[in-house]
């Protein structure tokens, strides 16, 4: 079933491509977003993180996995069309929630999100994926960015930590060095998005955003949703999240209690 805000041609464009804006998936719960980023902001949870080095100028705040203690933030997952939406997208009969994740980067904050892909640094592997990118801003030069066609690349790419710009993970042969799309004229997708506006990408899209020059807050929501065929992986090292304690085994669907069915409701 499609959604009104998608056509089959977001379908096809998001199966071919890994990445597709859908307009206003979220407009109807933008003031909501907006308070359950101030509530995060004012009460962090334990992997809540400044992503600056010394020297930079702003503030880059980001912190994940608050959807259980941050009403605002259950509250859209259930009552929006993320689900129904992220369902078509990805061609899934079910959907199963990961994770939400704030990034708000302040005026002035020049540092860029390094381009990198999610898919590594998590303990999922499957092709039924789909994060969705929500500015609760308007955006134009501090939009996400990404390049189409990376979900399909033969190797994954190498996560790498944020501030140290060190690999997540010691296994480096196994992944591909982090490109640089501009510099190799890569096919970047790239879009001006009003709030509540959202950019689907599957987990294995390389993707990045520039710093914040403006003299505007650009306050951004990430919702992390599963389809059919995703599974636990083990990882060589920690993942993140990390998801402590979770006591999955490789190639097990992931634990409904932890991680909920949201579609069919």
């Amino acid at each position: 079933m499609t959604h009104l805000l998608i056509t089959q041609d977001h379908i096809d464009a998001y199966q071919r491509d890994g990445v597709v804006l859908i307009k206003g998936l979220f407009a109807d719960h933008v003031e909501t977003l907006r308070e359950g980023v101030d509530r995060n902001m004012a009460e962090p949870g334990p992997y809540a993180a400044e992503n600056l080095k010394s020297g930079e100028s702003g503030r880059f705040f980001d912190d994940y996995c608050n959807w259980q203690r941050i009403p605002e933030f259950e509250t859209v997952i259930r009552d929006s069309p993320a689900a129904q939406i992220a369902a078509d997208l990805m061609q899934s009969q079910t959907v199963q929630l990961f994770h939400d994740h704030v990034l708000v980067k302040e005026p002035g904050t020049s540092k860029p999100t390094p381009w990198h892909t999610d898919g590594p640094y998590y303990f999922v592997e499957g092709q039924q994926t789909v994060s969705f990118w929500s500015p609760l801003d308007p955006v134009t030069d501090a939009s996400l960015r990404c390049v189409a066609g990376s979900h399909k690349w033969p190797k994954p790419v190498l996560p790498t930590r944020w501030l140290s710009e060190t690999a997540f993970y010691p296994n480096e042969d196994d992944y591909m060095p982090v490109p640089d799309p501009d510099a190799e004229g890569m096919e970047v997708r790239e879009y001006t998005m009003e709030a509540g506006d959202a950019v689907a990408f599957n987990y294995n899209i390389l993707h990045g955003a520039r710093g914040n020059e403006t003299a505007s807050r650009r306050r951004a929501f990430s919702l992390r949703l599963l389809g059919d065929d995703a599974r636990y992986t083990e990882r060589p090292g920690p993942t993140s999240p990390p998801f402590p304690g979770h006591d999955m085994v490789q190639g097990q669907k992931l634990r409904t209690d932890w991680f909920p069915m949201i579609w069919p409701h």
